[in-house]
């Protein structure tokens, strides 16, 4: 049985100004070709997970300050029978079975990790939700010159990931620096793209060289 070949995207090329200037095929299956959105799932928890700090603790009944003697005898006093201070069910008490610290991190495999990252791209492309720049680099550090370009592409005030080209990042570090101070901006290597921080953003805005950098990227 033959299987569905997903058709070519056409996305268009814009410039700074937001005009289009051109346009580049892209196949899906460059970016695994289909989305696994249990895959997506398990690999954004797994980032989640990651970056807890794990550092929460409670007292327990054996840690808090106070006696270990019981506060009256069992029967006789009209009380109900109660034990320690310490006991979890008294005000400043013990936590029964509270959190202590832990650490969350766990790895799931690197090819999966990957696969889950190509997928997630994909997954902006195919719902319009990436913009592709010819191309993205200032003359000097200017948040006006950055804030300016997001307005021109209609990507002010929402969150949004700038990806750029390995070429890119060592020449354009006025792109980083005139961007840091735009909340909801973040400027990356496309290199170092992960699936969690290209699904968090409400844009993609990548680069015609960071894009064809991706396409080749090792899978």
């Amino acid at each position: 049985m033959a299987t569905h070949k997903p058709a070519p995207l056409s996305l268009n090329v814009v410039n700074r100004e937001g005009q289009t200037v051109g346009s580049v095929q892209v196949d899906p299956a460059e970016f695994g070709g289909k989305i696994n959105r249990q895959l997506l799932h398990e690999v954004v928890l797994m980032y989640l997970a990651n970056q807890r700090a794990g550092t929460h603790s409670t007292l327990r009944r054996g840690e808090v300050a106070g006696s270990t003697k019981k506060l009256f005898r069992q029967k006789g006093t009209g009380n109900a029978r109660v034990g320690t201070r310490r006991s979890n069910k008294r005000k400043g008490g013990g936590t029964a079975k509270g959190p202590k610290p832990r650490d969350y991190e766990y790895h799931l495999p690197k090819k999966a990790v990957r696969a889950a990252t190509r997928m997630a791209i994909l997954s902006k492309l195919q719902d319009n939700e990436a913009v592709i720049l010819d191309e993205l680099k200032f003359p000097e550090i200017k948040t006006k010159q950055m804030a300016q370009v997001l307005n021109n592409l209609q990507l002010q005030g929402l969150t949004c990931l700038v990806g750029l080209a390995k070429g890119e990042v060592d020449a354009s570090q006025t792109v980083y620096r005139s961007a840091r101070n735009i909340r909801g901006i973040e400027v990356a290597p496309a290199a170092l793209f992960n699936a969690y921080g290209v699904l968090k953003p409400k844009r993609l805005l990548l680069t015609k060289a960071a894009l064809e950098e991706l396409r080749k990227a090792k899978k």
